[in-house]
């Protein structure tokens, strides 16, 4: 998925997504980088780096 795809998942701006990718630490989920330009998500990243920030509220 592009860029604005996953910020429209998210539910977030697309410059967050990108900011993601340029901070240090790296954060948001894996991406695939296709150029200079182009940048790609693999669906099943984008799964598993949700799930793996689901909270239980029973546990928090």
């Amino acid at each position: 998925m592009s860029t604005e795809e996953l910020a429209e998942l998210l539910d977030v701006d697309p410059s967050t997504i990108r900011r993601w990718r340029t901070l240090q630490p790296l954060q948001g989920p894996p991406f695939i980088q296709i150029s200079d330009r182009v940048v790609k998500y693999a669906t099943a990243d984008v799964e598993r780096w949700l799930s793996a920030r689901r909270v239980y509220p029973q546990a928090a």
